[in-house]
C-alpha cells in the first residue's frame, strides 16, 4: 500500500518508543516515508541505532530506558537539546509478562505495569512544553498510546498484569485527552490486534492457528500497520477505528472454540506454553 498518495508528514517531528523492532519500527518506517524526521528510542542502544540506520537519515536514535520516570524526563532532555517542538509522540513501548496465577511475581507485575502505564504518562508530561510548542488549535499536536485489544477482551493466557495495564492504558488516554485538549494536544490510541514480533510469540510462531480467531482470517501484516499508523496523526475516532477493524482485530471475545464464556472455551495448546514472563 503506498501511502504518500494520501497525505504527507513533511517539517513533522516524531518520537516513538520502542522504536527499534516490531510495531514501533513499523510506524517509524510509515511516518518516515510520509516525510517525517523520526526519533526512535529504545533500551539497547545496539540495536535502536541499527534500526535508525536501516531507516534512513532522517530517523534517529536517542537509546533510552523509559520504565521509570527518571528515563522518561531524560528522553526528553535528550530530545529537548535536538528539538523546539514535538508533532507527535507515540507511546509504544512495552512488556509483557504471562505465568500461571499461583507463581505470578510481584516483579512480573511491576515491570510490565510501570512501563505499559507509568512510562505513557510521565513521558508526556516530560514532553508537554515541546508538544505544546507544536500544538494549536488548527493544527493539534498528536499524543498516540498504544494499547491492545487485550485491554478490552479477554485472551487465553493467563498474562494479569498486561491486561490490567492495557486496560487502564485505554481509560489513561482518555482522561489525558480531557486535558491536554486544552493546550492543542489531542491524545487518541490505537488497540492493534494480533501482529508477529518478539513479545507476541503465538503471533509469531502459530500466526495460522491465531488467524482463526480473527474475522479476517489473518494477523496483521506490516504493509496494513504502516498504512494506519501513517494515516493515525490526522484522523479522528482512531480507537473506533483500529477497535473494529476486522483485518487486525478481533471480536471483544476470543473465538477459539465455540462456547459462550471464555471459562468454556478451548484453546490451542500452545497458548499457555508460550505465555512466559520476559
Amino acid at each position: 500500500m503506498d501511502t504518500t498518495t494520501l497525505f504527507r508528514l513533511d517539517g513533522r517531528v516524531a518520537l516513538i518508543t520502542g522504536g527499534s523492532r516490531g510495531i514501533g519500527k513499523m510506524i517509524a518506517a510509515g511516518f518516515v516515508a510520509q516525510g517525517a524526521k523520526v526519533y526512535i528510542s529504545s533500551r539497547k542502544a545496539d540495536i535502536c541505532e541499527a534500526a535508525a540506520e536501516d531507516l534512513g537519515p532522517n530517523c534517529i536514535a536517542l537509546p533510552q530506558d523509559v520504565s521509570t520516570v527518571a528515563g522518561c524526563k531524560a528522553l526528553a532532555a535528550q530530545l529537548a537539546e535536538r528539538e523546539e517542538r514535538l508533532d507527535i509522540l507515540v507511546n509504544n513501548a512495552g512488556a509483557a509478562w504471562g505465568v500461571p496465577f499461583e507463581e505470578f511475581s510481584e516483579a512480573g507485575w511491576d515491570k510490565v505495569m510501570d512501563l505499559n502505564v507509568k512510562s505513557p504518562f510521565f513521558l508526556t508530561q516530560a514532553l508537554h512544553g515541546l508538544l505544546k510548542a507544536a500544538g494549536s488549535r488548527a493544527r493539534p499536536a498528536k499524543v498516540i498510546n498504544i494499547t491492545s485489544i487485550d485491554g478490552q477482551r479477554l485472551n487465553a493466557w493467563e498474562t494479569y498484569s498486561y491486561h490490567a495495564s492495557k486496560s487502564a492504558l485505554i481509560f489513561l488516554t482518555k482522561r489525558m485527552a480531557a486535558r491536554l485538549v486544552r493546550d492543542g494536544i489531542n491524545v487518541t490510541s490505537i488497540a492493534p490486534g494480533a501482529f508477529p514480533s518478539d513479545m507476541n510469540k503465538a503471533a509469531r510462531d502459530h500466526g495460522d492457528a491465531i488467524a482463526r480467531g480473527i474475522p479476517a482470517g489473518r494477523i496483521g501484516v506490516e504493509r496494513i500497520w504502516r498504512a494506519r499508523r501513517s494515516i493515525s496523526p490526522a484522523a479522528r475516532g482512531i480507537m473506533w477505528w483500529a477497535r473494529r477493524s476486522p483485518s487486525t482485530a478481533a471480536w471483544s471475545t476470543p473465538h477459539w472454540g465455540r462456547a459462550s464464556t471464555p471459562r468454556q472455551r478451548t484453546y490451542p495448546p500452545f497458548a499457555l506454553s508460550l505465555s512466559k514472563g520476559r
